[in-house]
């Protein structure tokens, strides 16, 4: 009986890891189209009342996700989803923009809703787009760098270091981009860090789901890829 041969992590499919895909760009649209239309405010111990974009509590979701598909299937396969993400934002901001562009019907009468939730300035656009992008990176090259230094070991010290290296370039990034000069400095630092650590505590506290879901993930898909002979460079589709 001939021996099998060994399928090429490149070759290879998985059961769920399409599933993962649409999940993580499903979340970031949301988080990117529905978040931003609403500020929130919260009244926390030691801060006080403290405003905040709506959507800071679903998109780091995002991150969940790519810390996951690194740490199960490796820093290739989530380099595609973070481009298939990043072509879903820049689609939706052209859809957005010639949506509210378009002349409304004589009779109808929602044009400024539509402006207010959907017409985001280009800077904005381009802040939220451009943040993803580099923050996405940064976050799966850590991770994946972390798991070779670690052997492995220790998963809560990536999934959380990756996210806070990953979430302080998009964080700095987009409000630098989106807001600097029309916000007061003192606004601006304020609300990026306010961001920053929302963001990095809703990875704390998702550890232990991090924990089950990279579990199953490696148990049903026969797959825990380290990424020693990996090119790391962004410009590729190459899992």
């Amino acid at each position: 009986m001939p021996t099998p041969v060994p399928v090429a992590h490149a070759d290879r499919t998985f059961k769920y890891y399409d599933f993962c895909m649409a999940a993580y760009v499903c979340i970031l649209l949301c988080a990117n189209l529905i978040g931003p239309a609403k500020v929130a405010s919260i009244d926390l111990p030691l801060f006080g009342v403290t405003d905040y974009v709506a959507g800071v509590l679903f998109f780091p979701i995002s991150y969940f996700f790519g810390d996951i598909l690194t740490e199960v299937y490796g820093y290739g396969r989530d380099r595609r989803v973070v481009w298939a993400g990043f072509g879903a934002l820049v689609f939706a901001a052209v859809m957005a923009a010639t949506i509210v562009a378009l002349p409304g019907a004589s009779w109808w009468h929602n044009q400024a809703a539509v402006e207010t939730i959907f017409g985001a300035t280009p800077r904005i656009v381009a802040g939220s787009i451009t943040a993803f992008w580099c923050g996405s990176f940064v976050n799966s090259f850590v991770l994946a760098k972390m798991k070779i230094w670690s052997g492995g070991r220790w998963l809560w010290t990536r999934t959380i270091g990756s996210t806070m290296c990953g979430e302080l370039v998009d964080s700095a990034l987009f409000y630098t981009i989106a807001f600097y000069g029309t916000w007061e400095l003192r606004h601006l630092l304020a609300v990026t860090v306010t961001q920053y650590v929302f963001k990095v505590l809703w990875e704390v506290a998702a550890t232990p789901l991090t924990y089950w879901v990279v579990r199953f993930l490696k148990r049903v898909e026969h797959e825990d890829y380290y990424d020693r002979d990996t090119n790391f460079t962004p410009f590729s589709l190459r899992p």
